[in-house]
Parts: C-alpha cells; structure tokens; sequence
C-alpha cells in the first residue's frame, strides 16, 4: 500500500516542500528511507518503529520503502519523524489516507512515542502558507511559533497517539491562535538609552548618522569611556521593524534554534555581540550543516565587536564579503545555502595596547607597538567602516554637569525622518537605506555642484582616498544632508563626512 504526506526541508532559512512517500509491500523485511538524506533522517527508521511500538502499533513484517522527495535535494534534520511515522500508519490503515491531504506535518519523535520541539517550525509554515495548505501539524513545544503565521489553521500535538485521534476525528484540537499583531502592536522597551550617555559629542552625532544611513561604525578611546554603552544604545534609535522584517528575522532565529518559546516573533532590532575568541564559522555562519552565524542573528539589528584588534585576522576577514553583499553564501556539495546579513556593523577599540594613547602621561606603548597593534586590522577591513569616531574620556565633570543629554526617542525621530526620505528615494528598487547604495545610485542622487566637486577633489588627493573610499565619503554626506533636511550635498556635509571617515 502506497502514501504520502507533505512535510518540508531547509535551505538557509528558506523551507522548501518535501514529500514523504511510503509503501510497504510483501518481500524480505527491511524498512529503508531513501531520497538523499542525512545521517540523522536515515535513523529516524529506528525512532519511528521505538515509537510506534511504545504507542501501541507494531509495524508489519514487510518490505517498507520510504521516499523523500525530491530525490536530487539533501534532506537533514529530524522533523521527518512525525510524517514518516504517519505515512507508515496509513499504510497499516490505523489512518485513512484521505485524512493526511492538504495538511503539512513536521516533528520529531522520541522512542517513548513523544513529540519533540524540531528547528525551522516558522519557515516551513510559511512556505505551506504560500503554497495554499489551510493545515499545519507540528509538536506543541513549537507552538509559539505556529502562533506567528496568520490565515492558516495550525494545531499542535504531543504524542503519536494524539496524531492518530486528530485525523481519526476523535479529538477537539483547536488551531493556535495568532498573536502577530498584537506582539507587533506591543510598546518597546529598551533597556539602553542615549539619557544614560554623559558628554561624548562627537560619538552621538557618529552614531546618529550610522543609524540613520545603516552605515558601519567604529569607535577609537581609552577604556571606560561609553564605547560598548553606546553600541548597546543604538538599537533604541533604529526605526521599529516592519511585519516583514519581524518575520525574516525571527526565522533565522528558528532555523538556530535560538528562538525564545515565551516571544516567539522579534519585534525589536536585534543586537549581537561577539566575543573575540569567536571562529570565522560562528561569526559568519557554515558548518557540516550549514547554519546561520552571528552575522545573520543580527540581520536588520547590530553587530557589535568589542576588543577589535583581539580578533583573529581570519574571522575579520571572513566578514568583508558579508558587509559587501548583505548575505552570506555558503555551498556544500550539490547545495547552495544564503543565510542575510542586512546589518550595521560596529566595533570598538582602544588606540594601543595599553589603552591610554595620546595621554603620554599614562601610555605606556612605544612606537612600535602602537603600529603592530593597529596592524592587526587589515585596510581592506577598515576601508569598510563608513565612519570612525574617536571617544574620549569621561570625566567627573560630564558626568555630573545638570545638563541632560539627548534621550533615544528624541534622536529617533530624526533618524525615522532621514529613513521616510531614503525610502522615497529609491521606491521601487531593492534599496532601502544610503549605505547600499552602488555606483549607479551615486551617481544619480549623490551629484556634486562645481564648488563641492572641487573640493572633494582637494580632499581626495589630500587623505589618497580609495575609490572605495571616495564613494563612502559620498554616501555619508548623502545621510548627513538627509538627517538636516537638505535636498543637496554640500560643503559642510563633505567636510564633516570626511573627518568621520578619515580618524585616525
């Protein structure tokens, strides 16, 4: 007897459909599942037959073949179980067939017949959403996120045997109620707040125009003066996500595994901070089977690396063609995994080994080892960095002057303002903000008059600006004028775009 159920695979943190057909027929007794899969489907025969006994089914002594196809693609995971379990089932007849139609399964089994949580929940009900399945089956551990997707009817179970009385009909399961607008609706709160940041004038404003354009950020001082605060501030003077963005990024969190049961749909920017003992692998993502990396789980938020120079060259280098392209690209074998990494990158630093250079009085470093200390950041990176603040120290007198500085909401209203415009500008393209704009782009919308072309030129041959260089300087002058309201690039952004860039 022949059956199939509809079920679904990963590639990066898309879900594609996965067609789970199984036959027992007479001949010598085996039970083999075929299709190209991974090491972990190929065990689920021994979790299925454990399970299946334990619930109260002995499969046949029979030939058992189970396809999953397509045959040409590679399946891994473990949330073939539950579908490989229940076709197995239709063909013993304890399930009509006709139930297991138009409805998308996907679980794990345990040998005592449990269902367990599986990774991807939400990507895959997205994409049986799409294909026109009304019906989703998943474990109750993933409940939350079968909450997240709405017009489709998700119901959640625990074990085999409450697989088995749903499509019997002998049991009231309701569909997961949907919370996504209501989770979209909800206040944020953050917990950093540029009210909290005393003096440091010149890495405001830096980081105000970063957030504005999505430019990368990097900031030079001693220690103790705001750096790591400042980074962990500028998620609360981002514009809140939009629904799509909501659900991009909480998929790549699924797809890790990392997504919280409690909150299973992020609403606010994310912000990640790698430690520097961090592998290319875990920054940008990979593996024997490919997963995303930090890169990813900052995707629409903030990358953040603290202690730059401590960072391997290899892991720093790892990240150019990611900031380059806004993806990460990773091919195995026959596949070709894309996990996004559509973030702003910063990163700080402190000016020498011992932290406390120009301050002669205390630093401690001589020449030399002030330039092998810069050195461990190669210039390809560094020529990725938009914009290069220099913090200074923090005195007593900052921070107990009655002056109170700035709050996020205030700045973010400017930064929203700067983002409507950029949004106008490139309607209709795939272009949201200033810093993804390429050469076409800037030509279009970043034209100089004669008075700014000429001094750019000067500015030019002054700093022996790269080309990369050059069409930086221009995209944060683009940002500068957008956050003043002005329609044109002129001096005075060039002249505070250039200082920006050129720090250090």
């Amino acid at each position: 007897m022949f059956c199939s159920v509809l079920s679904g695979g990963l590639r990066g943190i898309e879900s594609f459909p996965v067609r789970v057909e199984t036959d027992i027929s007479s001949g010598m007794p085996c039970f083999d599942i075929v299709g190209y899969v991974g090491s972990e489907v190929r065990e689920a025969k021994d979790r299925v037959r454990t399970a299946l006994r334990n619930a109260g089914y002995m499969m046949p002594v029979a030939r058992i073949t189970v396809n999953l196809s397509p045959a040409d693609t590679r399946k891994s995971g473990s949330g073939y179980d539950l579908p490989v379990a229940l076709s197995v089932l239709a063909c013993m007849e304890v399930i009509d067939t006709a139930a297991l139609d138009g409805i998308f399964v996907a679980g794990e089994l345990s040998l005592s017949g449990d269902v367990c949580a599986v990774k991807g929940i939400l990507p895959m009900i997205k994409m049986a959403k799409d294909m026109g399945i009304g019906r989703c089956l998943i474990p109750a551990a993933n409940s939350g996120e079968g909450s997240v997707i709405e017009d489709i009817e998700v119901y959640t179970i625990s074990t085999v045997n409450e697989a088995i009385d749903f499509f019997a009909g002998r049991s009231n399961l309701k569909a997961v109620e949907s919370h996504l607008h209501r989770e979209l609706l909800a206040e944020h709160e953050y917990e950093h707040d540029f009210l909290q940041i005393k003096g440091q004038k010149t890495a405001r404003r830096g980081a105000e125009i970063a957030a504005a354009g999505l430019h990368n950020l990097i900031m030079i001082g001693p220690p103790g003066a705001g750096k790591t605060l400042i980074a962990k501030c500028i998620p609360s003077i981002m514009p809140p996500l939009s629904e799509d963005e909501c659900l991009e990024v909480s998929s790549v969190y699924s797809v890790r595994g990392v997504l919280d049961p409690c909150k299973p749909i992020i609403t606010s920017r994310p912000f990640v901070s790698a430690h520097s003992s961090s592998t290319d692998i875990s920054l940008v993502g990979g593996g024997a089977h490919p997963k995303p990396g930090a890169v990813s789980l900052a995707h629409k938020g903030v990358l953040f690396l603290d202690e730059l120079p401590e960072f391997s060259r290899k892991t720093l280098e790892a990240l150019r063609q990611p900031l380059e392209d806004r993806a990460v690209h990773i091919t195995r074998n026959r596949d070709i995994c894309t996990f996004p990494a559509d973030c702003m990158l910063v990163a700080a630093m402190n000016p020498c080994p011992c932290g406390h250079y120009p301050d002669m009085n205390k630093c401690t470093c001589n020449t030399a080892q002030r330039n092998k200390y810069m050195s461990k950041i190669s210039g390809p990176f560094l020529d990725r960095m938009d914009i290069c603040v220099l913090t200074e120290k923090v005195t007593p007198f900052d921070i107990q002057s009655g002056s109170e500085p700035e709050s996020s909401k205030i700045i973010r209203e400017r930064v929203m303002a700067a983002h409507d415009v950029q949004k106008r500008r490139f309607r209709g393209s795939r272009i949201l903000f200033n810093s993804q704009m390429g050469n076409r782009e800037i030509e279009e919308f970043c034209r100089l008059g004669p008075d700014e072309l000429a001094l750019m030129k000067r500015l030019a041959i002054k700093y022996d600006m790269s080309a990369r260089t050059y069409y930086r300087v221009l995209k944060v002058a683009r940002t500068i004028c957008d956050l003043s309201g002005q329609k044109d690039i002129n001096e005075e952004s060039l002249l505070e775009a250039v200082r920006l860039k050129i720090s250090f």
